[in-house]
């Protein structure tokens, strides 16, 4: 027997974090979804004191009121769309998150994201590899869109919003930004009206939360505002675009493309997009690098560790 706080984790982690949380806490790992995973929680759920999942697995209300003893909940990720903060809140469960350590690379891979579908790099790599370009007679790879002095529309201006904005400065660019209040102390414009921001910029890049709030806000009139000459960038949630809508728009050429780090029903992507060459796709990888995966990590033991020690969360949501 042992007096350390026994932990659900509900997903894979990284081998370091797994390694940090088993040499603190007894760990256990949840099945997999389905009736044993059901099964299994009715037989073992009232033993648990906290859980660690991520912003993509989240916690539902079923699942807290499977675990009647929970004290806890630690998140990888900054996302809470997937978190049912109201059940944790009535039972009083603190939900820990780990938001800040990942602000730098979200916001070096919008501007990944912008270059690429602006200059067509992905594209241009295709046309390369393929022989266009040494071919005789000689094909002209087209144009692309100037990146340095455009206006950049970014929707949601918190701590990642605020980073993209600060990036732009390397590329002299105006911004303004789309959020539901304006934000207390930036330099740059709020726009309340997101059509007009659309309508206005060059480049709108999302990175607003996701959840019921915000499904479809980029919908078909937003992008109408954006326009053939208009691109949008995405590293907030799939949610938040109309992906049908979307679809429609780069088909008919009503857009100048997108460039998506999510999806909807991730990770499935729409088929219609792999045809097209004004859309980069890539796979959830916004925050995708080693560093800031450790320095996640360690906010998810840090948010344990202050629990278990009467502390208050250092990441609490």
């Amino acid at each position: 027997m042992t007096d350390r706080p026994l932990l659900l984790q509900a997903l894979p982690l990284l081998p370091s974090l797994e390694r940090q949380l088993a040499e603190r806490y007894t760990v256990h790992r949840l099945p997999a979804p389905g009736p044993d995973r059901d099964a299994w929680l009715r037989e073992h759920g009232a033993g648990y004191d906290g859980l660690v999942t991520s912003a993509a697995h989240g916690a539902t209300a079923a699942m807290i009121a499977a675990l009647p003893r929970l004290r806890v909940i630690s998140s990888f990720g900054v996302g809470l769309d997937q978190l049912d903060l109201a059940a944790a809140a009535r039972r009083g469960i603190p939900v820990g998150y780990t938001p800040d350590v990942l602000n730098d690379c979200v916001a070096d891979l919008a501007f990944g994201l912008l270059l690429a579908i602006a200059r067509r790099i992905p594209e241009a790599d295709r046309f390369v590899r393929a022989g266009r370009w040494s071919a005789q007679p000689p094909t002209p790879f087209p144009l692309g869109r100037r990146v340095s002095g455009a206006k950049l529309g970014i929707v949601g201006l918190g701590r990642i919003g605020r980073t993209i904005a600060r990036r732009s400065s390397g590329f002299e660019m105006d911004v303004r930004y789309h959020s539901r209040r304006p934000v207390e102390g930036v330099p740059w414009q709020h726009e309340p009206q997101l059509p007009e921001l659309a309508r206005w910029c060059d480049f709108l890049v999302v990175i607003t939360a996701g959840g019921a709030q915000t499904r479809h806000l980029v919908d078909d009139g937003v992008l109408a505002a954006l326009g053939p000459k208009g691109y949008v960038i995405n590293v907030a949630r799939g949610s938040v675009i109309d992906e049908k809508a979307l679809v429609r728009a780069l088909q008919e050429q009503r857009i100048a493309g997108a460039a998506l780090d999510v999806f909807e029903r991730e990770p499935h992507v729409p088929p219609e997009l792999f045809t097209l060459d004004n859309v980069v796709v890539v796979p959830h990888i916004a925050s995708a690098t080693v560093q800031t995966r450790e320095a996640m990590g360690r906010r998810v033991v840090d948010n344990l560790d202050a629990f278990f020690a009467g502390q208050p969360l250092p990441s609490a949501a």
